[in-house]
């Protein structure tokens, strides 16, 4: 056992590094080729989750598809090619979940939503609201939540029927105008 530690090791040896370490920090074994040797760290690495104890702190292995883990049976991000859900890392998401490749992360499955119609338009024949007796009149609606990959997608958004108005004259908007 050798006094002259560094690092953050309370105790240490020439060949295994670290042996324990500091108050508040974490042991973790580090594989150097066919070596392992003893580190401490404030916090443990990507792929290891830290557990306190009285006499140690340890850092320990996340599962094999967890990249990041709160607990070994914890995780809180996948490696590559798993999508997280609740904590589990899945090769596909459950049914009524759908897999969001930007996140990676198993997601409830958005349906679009829309408001409802407004009411309908004044009957119109190019632009005008006289001179015509047949014309269309329209109606609109928002689309409030849009839909997620798997979600139902969007009705139309406008709807025009045609319309029939008593037969007005237009206005003269004065001399020279139509």
């Amino acid at each position: 056992v050798s006094q002259g530690c560094q690092g953050g090791c309370a105790t240490c040896s020439d060949y295994n590094g670290c042996l324990s370490c500091k108050p508040r920090l974490f042991f973790v074994l580090e594989r150097i080729g066919m070596k392992q040797i003893g580190v401490c760290l404030s916090s443990c690495p990507s792929g290891y989750y830290g557990t306190r104890y009285p006499d140690i702190n340890k850092c320990a292995k996340c599962k094999a598809d967890c990249d990041t883990c709160f607990t070994r049976n914890f995780c809180t991000k996948c490696k590559s090619g798993f999508y997280l859900y609740s904590g589990k890392c899945l090769e596909k998401c459950p049914d009524g979940l759908e897999a969001n490749n930007h996140t990676m992360e198993c997601t409830s499955i958005v349906h679009c939503e829309t408001s409802e119609w407004s009411p309908w338009s004044p009957c119109m024949k190019k632009g005008k609201t006289c001179g015509f007796k047949r014309g269309n009149e329209v109606r609109v609606r928002e689309i409030v939540q849009h839909p997620s990959a798997r979600g139902n997608s969007c009705p139309a958004t406008s709807e025009s029927r045609k319309c029939i108005v008593q037969r007005k004259r237009c206005q003269k908007e004065g001399k020279g105008t139509k």
